[in-house]
């Protein structure tokens, strides 16, 4: 009696055979692992170069009825922004994503010192920006001094205080961008390509010669593409991490952490590339359906920039999509010190965009 046929075993076969032929394609390790590579080395180094840009929220009970703030809401380079929500303001400015806290009081007339009072809060956060805002703040009431006392007298009291806090580098901002990006984009256009030439050469149809059932065969080929993307995710983030001080608060914990949570985004995005073999009809068609679903996600799901840069009708959008959710899972868990169950929401819109993909993929996925 013949022994049973052995699925799993099958099922690995497949996924040796698969990984193999990901590891000889030179578009596949591009693509996967230096073209991102690219961005974080070149970001990393840069570091927060760049012109004079500053984001200053004005504080409550401001006095505006006065020249220095008509002279900084004209002053090129420096940005006045609302918040709602005092949290967001206090988790920004530990982040250095905005300048500080600008409060003008104007002070009473017994004290003749100087008219106004300008109490400034930022933190260690924004160092480099403090920096040279200060100085710049400071050049501001000595022109109006200048213009009208003629020097002889002060019209404001400046009063910095700057809080110590961990810093915040723009790699901890960069770095899980594009690796969010690499995972999505080598998922769906890896998966695309790989089942449709699949069909296309009837491969498939040739593995139903052979006593494997069909959920195996993808099982094999999903799986070589999961364990390739997952080493992919490994040296980006070591490379960050050991080159530029990528910032893992728990170490090893939330580097686990985020393996799992690169893992869910996965198994997401190779729906999408499911979709795409299914309904395209030429090896052409793929490029343009994977980037119409990729290059918005690149551009505006918070990789290289804050999705609160964007114009407000913009900003909905942006929080729509799948990849600006596994961003900002990955910024809370490697440097705020999150925990997968403190994203929750993040990792739940996920799987609801990995149901929606997959119950399409279902529909049209083509075996021949």
């Amino acid at each position: 009696m013949p022994p049973k046929y052995n699925q799993f075993k099958a099922m690995l076969a497949i996924t040796k055979a698969s990984f193999r032929a990901i590891l000889r394609s030179p578009s596949a390790i591009v693509f996967s692992i230096f073209f991102p590579l690219i961005f974080i080395l070149v970001f990393g180094f840069i570091g927060n170069s760049g012109g004079p840009s500053y984001r200053v929220v004005l504080g409550a009970n401001s006095d505006t009825n006065n020249v220095i703030w008509h002279s900084l809401q004209a002053t090129k380079g420096v940005r006045f922004v609302n918040y709602d929500n005092a949290d967001d303001l206090n988790t920004d400015l530990n982040k250095g994503r905005i300048t500080g806290v600008l409060t003008i009081h104007k002070k009473s007339a017994a004290d003749t010192s100087a008219h106004y009072r300008i109490d400034f809060r930022s933190t260690t956060a924004s160092a480099d920006k403090v920096a040279t805002f200060l100085p710049l703040l400071e050049n501001t009431v000595d022109h109006i001094d200048r213009a009208t006392f003629k020097g002889q007298q002060s019209i404001a009291q400046i009063v910095p205080n700057i809080q110590q806090v961990r810093e915040y580098r723009t790699i901890d901002f960069i770095l899980p961008g594009q690796l969010g990006f690499s995972l999505m984009s080598a998922s769906i256009f890896g998966v695309a390509f790989l089942f449709f030439s699949l069909r296309q050469q009837l491969v498939l149809k040739r593995f139903y010669a052979t006593p494997i059932r069909r959920g195996y065969i993808v099982l094999g080929e999903g799986l070589s593409r999961v364990i390739f993307q997952l080493l992919t995710a490994v040296i980006i983030i070591a490379i960050g991490h050991y080159l530029f001080n990528f910032t893992l608060i728990h170490g090893w914990e939330t580097f686990l952490e985020i393996m799992i949570l690169s893992f869910i985004a996965l198994l997401v995005f190779m729906g999408f590339g499911f979709i795409i073999s299914g309904i395209a009809n030429s090896e052409s068609v793929i490029p343009p359906l994977a980037n119409i679903i990729t290059l918005p996600q690149f551009l505006l799901a918070g990789t290289f920039f804050s999705i609160d840069v964007f114009p407000k009708w913009l900003q909905p959008i942006s929080r729509a999509m799948p990849l600006t959710y596994f961003n900002d899972a990955m910024r809370k868990i490697s440097f705020e010190g999150a925990h997968l169950s403190d994203c929750w929401l993040q990792i739940a819109v996920l799987i609801g965009w990995g149901v929606i993909a997959y119950g399409v993929a279902i529909k049209v996925f083509k075996w021949e």
